[in-house]
């Protein structure tokens, strides 16, 4: 582990924030189908929301423009979250205030829209960001999504770091801040407890609260 990491970057699902009720989602894609006057099954619809999957061959099966659609999608899923947000949902975890804290540069990198992750940081009283990357409305930004390391790559150019370490809460995050060149921390919240890594972080935390105290006492030994 680093005693000199310039910046600490977060995944925003599950970690900032709740994660998002499936059904939000879900609706989501069942309606932008219906946009293009198309309806599909919801277990079809929620095969490809469980999955993570863009569905470019299921959108050209009905004749529609997988970019078209995709694009209509992500707009769609981000507003909906909205409106979820706004009556409730997506809660910021108790502990987010320790990030508060670290005395290093703090950015978001998410899988979700970047629309999503700005609304939440508008909405919700988070801890200060320098910079926030969620994917763009686009194939092409879908593409680049975790494991990718593309957005946490952008991020650590708009922070002027090389030394970073990078907070998620799936296998998808320890794979993309490898891939990245920086080191990891895998926070194990409630809905992950149970979850086997195929790939080791750099280390393991149950909450923010323990994943400050760790840095500051590295950056404190440091200063000794």
């Amino acid at each position: 582990m680093s005693n000199e990491y310039e910046a600490v970057i977060l995944d925003n699902d599950g970690v900032l924030v709740e994660p998002t009720d499936t059904d939000v989602i879900v609706d989501a894609v069942v309606e932008s189908f219906e946009a293009f006057d198309v309806e599909i099954d919801r277990s079809l619809a929620r095969q490809t929301v469980d999955e993570d999957t863009v569905p470019v061959d299921l959108a050209r099966e009905h004749g529609i423009d997988p970019e078209a659609l995709w694009h209509y999608r992500e707009l769609n899923a981000s507003l909906a979250q909205q409106t979820h947000v706004q009556d409730g949902g997506k809660s910021v975890y108790e502990d987010v205030s320790a990030l508060r804290r670290l005395a290093v540069p703090l950015g978001i990198v998410s899988n979700n829209q970047h629309a999503t992750i700005e609304f939440l940081l508008a909405h919700h009283d988070l801890p200060a960001v320098e910079t926030a990357r969620g994917r763009r409305p686009t194939l092409a930004g879908a593409a680049d999504r975790k494991p990718e390391p593309t957005y946490i790559e952008q991020a650590l150019a708009d922070l002027g770091a090389e030394r970073a370490l990078y907070v998620g809460d799936s296998e998808k995050d320890i794979v993309a801040a490898d891939r990245a060149g920086i080191d990891s921390a895998f926070l194990r919240r409630d809905h992950v407890a149970d979850v086997e890594l195929s790939i080791e972080p750099t280390f393991e935390v149950t909450d923010f609260r323990e994943l400050v105290t760790r840095l500051t006492a590295v950056e404190q030994t440091k200063e000794r």
